[in-house]
């Protein structure tokens, strides 16, 4: 499906033959605009950016690249190909044909549901609006823009949906979606992780790494859903999805590189000798690996949910890659939940499968997180170090669940109150950790060039060198 960058608003959904929709985006675009002249990269609007932008929804040659100046950027809607034969996957409705249109009983779930993930996606700008500042290397500067514009472009495909099947109702939920703020003390976004403030580039690559991971998965749980519109939305939203993960495995990677450099050539792993190359230690690294990662765990909800199981029931949202599962309607089966079983252990509670897809979920996302965990501790070992990034526990820093508020070690052991909080200091990033990265966050703009903390990658986007000019500053 080729998209049409004739129309004001580039599209394949065909906007051109609903007047009263186009006008209603059209007169949204502009806010959006000077939204993102306020809120977007501080300081860049006028630089020429290296950016991909979609040309098809096709999976092969799906983009172009070339520089563009960021205000100027094609934001548009892309939905994937429509399968007129396909069918609701799981719960209730299973093998009935799919929705073109919002049941009414379900109109008010999927009206919350399309908010809050349209939420995340101009946040996650706001939270990064000063990173540019800082970068450390033209190379990455250019990767964070372009995290920023799909962000920006993942919003319009959740304004759309408002706009076209929600009617009065969503009309005012897309301009609610320009007026809250990351961190606004009195208008926040909706979610606690998308007001954190994102101050440095290594809490830039955790967050890419495992929040944009957990939004990986939140649209392959939307990509299932019997409401059409949004699920085909939600499959191209992927796409575009998965470079944004590629940053942050890639960056946390090549930070653990070039400590490993250091580590080499002083032939110490004391992390005082690796802060004085001007280089980030594995410690300090496993402290920031142990927040964020805790931080996300939330975001998939409670570990047993009766709106999980009645989402799934109704085929509002399923569970990513629903084709992989045996049992596709969940109705009498039963899950085994480890819940704490008051003498600081754990026991099995059974509960319906339906009320545990939440955890499901989760349990697939920490499988995920583990990947890249793996990858950055085979470069550890190859380099002859006997140091081992480990996920903290499932069970670590949690506030909503089975496990919510419970002194838990990151290994998953319960701890006295007091020898918890001491335990925290411990594992989490200290106030002297932060002021340390700070103060790394040098910007270098020099083509080719890298930051003292960050290793060259092993090769340049579309098929261009790291020496390559991504960004042409003004």
């Amino acid at each position: 499906m080729a998209i049409d960058y004739q129309q004001k608003i580039p599209n394949n959904v065909d906007l051109g033959n609903d007047r009263r929709l186009q006008r209603a985006l059209e007169h949204w675009q502009p806010r959006y605009l000077d939204w993102w002249q306020q809120m977007g990269p501080a300081d860049f609007q006028c630089a020429d950016v290296y950016l991909r932008t979609a040309t098809s929804v096709d999976a092969k040659g799906w983009a172009q690249f070339g520089h563009v100046q960021m205000p100027e950027y094609r934001w548009g809607i892309f939905l994937a190909e429509r399968d007129a034969n396909r069918t609701v996957g799981f719960g209730d409705e299973f093998g009935k044909s799919v929705w073109q249109e919002v049941p009414g009983e379900h109109r008010a779930v999927l009206r919350r549901l399309i908010v809050t993930q349209g939420d995340t996606e101009p946040a996650s700008v706001e939270q990064q609006r000063l990173l540019g500042l800082t970068c450390p290397s033209l190379y990455d500067l250019r990767n964070l823009f372009q995290v920023n514009v799909e962000e920006g472009r993942h919003l319009w495909a959740m304004v759309y949906l408002l706009h076209a099947y929600f009617g009065r109702d969503g009309r005012e939920e897309a301009e609610e979606l320009l007026h809250r703020h990351s961190g606004d003390a009195d208008n926040p976004r909706i979610l606690g992780t998308f007001n954190e403030p994102i101050e440095d580039w290594l809490s830039f690559f955790m967050f890419t790494y495992f929040t944009d991971r957990d939004g990986k998965y939140q649209l392959k749980s939307l990509a299932e859903s019997a409401f059409d519109p949004l699920a085909r939305t939600c499959q191209f939203m992927l796409t575009e999805e998965a470079h944004h993960m590629f940053v942050g495995e890639t960056g946390v990677g090549r930070i653990v590189k070039r400590c490993l450099e250091v580590m080499k050539g002083s032939k110490s792993d004391d992390p005082e000798v690796i802060r004085k190359a001007g280089a980030i230690d594995l410690p300090l690294l496993q402290r920031y690996i142990n927040f964020w990662f805790s931080s996300c765990l939330d975001l998939f909800g409670a570990d047993s949910s009766s709106n999980a199981a009645s989402y799934f029931a109704a085929g509002v949202k399923g569970r990513p890659d629903e084709a992989m599962f045996a049992d596709h309607i969940c109705k009498d089966s039963q899950y085994d939940l480890s819940v704490p079983d008051g003498a600081g252990g754990a026991r099995i509670e059974t509960i319906p499968t339906r009320n545990a897809m939440n955890e499901i979920t989760r349990n697939l996302y920490i499988e995920d997180c583990q990947k890249g965990v793996t990858r950055w501790n085979r470069l550890i070992k190859k380099a002859g170090f006997d140091f081992e990034i480990k996920l903290p526990s499932s069970r670590f820093r949690r506030s909503i669940g089975s496990w919510a508020n419970l002194p838990i070690d990151p290994s998953g052991s319960l701890l006295a109150n007091d020898v918890y909080q001491n335990c925290l200091a411990a594992v989490l990033p200290s106030e002297a950790d932060r002021a340390y990265v700070h103060s790394l966050m040098k910007p270098v703009t020099e083509p080719g060039k890298m930051a003292s903390w960050i290793a060259a990658p092993d090769r340049g986007i579309n098929n261009n060198t790291p020496e390559f000019e991504y960004v042409k500053l003004h």
